[in-house]
């Protein structure tokens, strides 16, 4: 028999996997494979080696019966793995239903992002993090994977206007919040650059002196000035500290984020207030005066400033000179600057005081013209009978101050304004900016005055009247006012005359009314006065005495009639007979 005869094929073959062990061998083999494989944990991270790569998957082995796969995308932060390698996978599941080992190198890196992000809030560690985008309020920022939330706040001591800057940079970040319900982590650099300023802050503080040069960036501007950071440390530069010369805001001459050298003021014991100045470090500009400045001398300058009391004119940036309301024009009625100057007005002006040690200067431009008083034929212009047309510019109790050209002003007495109408105010007769026809009626150059009448631009009609309402004459007049003194009453003419209580007492015994129109007998006549009385009750009650007197006055002197006749009522034909009565004796003459 050949020796493939004699082999035994039966002992050789098996029908199944561990046949043709005896069980006591099949158990010592269970318990060395057993020994081989370490225990896991679901929902846990664990280091594995690759132990394969295709175009799909990465085949890893953790230690277990089986190894696992996970999706060749999961790995494209890493270039080229290659069996070998050792990497951090998320267990999933221990074998699903196909029997597979389920692990994830995603949730892997993002336990472990979270585990790394709680460490770093725990020990205050610094982390290094991608700027991915801006979003509302702040910035997004990648650390480990998780997108964690960087306020706008948060992102430098000093305000940030442009936080698109930022985006696609890395940046050095703390946790400083983290909130698991919705998972939300809080970063900040803020914090990182505080540490390294309080340093920085307490270095400056403790040198800080008056007088002291330091630079600094500007951080925010307002209307009264600007906030600069000294390196951690914020100082006040006002407005009036920036520049010598007049500045309405700060941006005319300043910007945002701009270096600037400057001045320490003066600051307040707990240096927690620190005053700075700019202007400090050059020369003030009086300083740098002209020698040859000196009252009297013209200058020309901007407009920079009009107030009610006056406007400033800058020389140079730093030296303004005050021109007083007064001193923009020869005129007595003070006007609103604003009507001779306006803001960035370039002009001429006179110096009339100047003070370089107070550093005050008050200047005049109506001297750049000559002052009317002072001309040569002043005297004859206005002399006393010329007649002129001004303008009314103040009205007072007395009367009206007219201009008759900028400079000469004269005043016109209420007592002035009519012959015939009794004005107890200016206003009853003329208003502000009207215009008059006057005849001067006295001048006194050296004193600056000019007294000036409306009415006498014509005759004075009493001349006249005094023809036409001699005592005892009749006239028919109209009440126009009553009060417990008497009425006022209205004339012929234009005219108004007075009646006393008991000379309104009608026939009947009843009291004139205001609105009627009765006869009246003149009682009284004063030119001067430019007063007349008359009485109703004197029209139907004569005294005998008086009449007999006159009758025989008349008879005496050679008269026709030897009784008194009742006085004839005066006409327009009387006043016109006067007149030319007057007229004709004025022409013998």
């Amino acid at each position: 028999m050949s020796k493939q005869e004699d082999f035994n094929w039966d002992n050789f073959e098996t029908k199944g996997f561990g046949e043709g062990y005896s069980k006591a061998e099949r158990e010592q083999m269970a318990a060395m494979y057993e020994n081989t494989l370490g225990e896991i944990t679901e929902k846990e991270v664990i280091k594995g080696t690759v132990v394969g790569v295709n175009d799909k998957d990465v085949i890893i082995n953790i230690g277990f019966k089986s190894d696992g796969l996970v999706p060749l995308s999961e790995f494209r932060d890493l270039d080229g793995i290659k069996p070998g390698d050792t990497v951090e996978v998320f267990i999933e599941e221990q074998e699903n239903a196909l029997g597979q080992l389920i692990l994830s190198r995603k949730k892997a890196k993002i336990v472990r992002a979270w585990q790394d992000i709680e460490d770093a809030l725990e020990h205050d560690n610094v982390i290094e993090g991608l700027v991915k985008r801006r979003t509302k309020g702040g910035l997004i920022v990648d650390i480990y994977g998780v997108e964690a939330f960087l306020p706008g706040s948060q992102i430098d001591v000093k305000p940030i206007r442009d936080f698109d800057i930022y985006v696609g940079k890395k940046m050095e970040v703390k946790v400083v919040k983290i909130n698991h319900a919705n998972d939300n982590v809080v970063v900040s650099h803020k914090v990182l650059i505080e540490k390294d300023l309080e340093k920085q802050k307490a270095e400056i503080l403790n040198n800080l002196e008056k007088g002291q040069v330091l630079e600094g960036v500007i951080k925010n501007m307002t209307n009264f000035g600007v906030f600069i950071d000294l390196g951690g440390v914020d100082g006040l530069l006002h407005i009036t500290d920036i520049s010598w010369g007049r500045i309405n805001h700060p941006e005319e001459v300043l910007q945002l984020d701009q270096k600037v050298q400057i001045v320490v003021l003066d600051f307040d014991d707990d240096k927690k207030r620190i005053s700075l100045g700019m202007k400090q470090l050059t020369a003030h500009p009086w300083d740098s005066l002209a020698s040859s400045l000196e009252i009297g001398s013209r200058v020309k300058g901007k407009i920079v400033n009009v107030a009610d009391y006056g406007a400033f004119l800058e020389l140079a940036p730093g030296v303004e000179g005050l021109i007083h309301v007064s001193e923009m024009s020869w005129s007595q009625h003070l006007r609103n600057p604003a009507d001779f100057v306006k803001v960035g007005d370039e002009i001429e002006a006179v110096v009339l005081t100047l003070d370089k040690d107070d550093r005050k200067m008050s200047l005049g431009i109506k001297q750049l013209t000559e002052d009317p008083w002072t001309k040569n034929d002043m005297g004859t212009k206005y002399a006393v009978g010329s007649k002129h047309t001004g303008v009314v510019r103040n009205l007072t109790n007395f009367g009206l101050f007219l201009e008759l050209e900028e400079g000469i002003d004269g005043l016109v007495h209420v007592s002035d304004l009519s012959w015939t109408k009794k004005i107890k105010h200016p206003s009853e007769f003329v208003k502000v900016g009207d215009e008059l026809a006057v005849a001067v009626l006295e001048l006194d150059v050296d004193n600056r005055r000019l007294a000036l009448g409306h009415k006498q631009l014509e005759e004075n009609p009493w001349d006249t009247f005094e023809g036409v309402f001699p005592i005892g004459s009749e006239h028919k007049c109209t009440v126009v006012s009553k009060n417990d003194k008497g009425a006022v009453l209205e004339l012929p003419y234009g005219l108004e005359g007075f009646a006393t209580v008991k000379n309104l007492e009608k026939e009947d015994g009843s009291q004139v009314e205001v609105g009627e129109s009765l006869d009246f007998k003149v009682t009284e006549f004063s030119k001067d006065d430019k007063r007349i009385v008359l009485s109703h009750t004197a029209m139907f009650r004569e005294e005998a005495k008086p009449a007999k007197k006159e009758a025989k006055k008349k008879s005496d002197s050679g008269s026709a009639s030897t009784t008194s006749a009742p006085a004839e009522k005066s006409t327009l034909g009387d006043l016109d007979a006067l007149t030319q009565l007057k007229e004709q004796m004025e022409g013998k003459k």
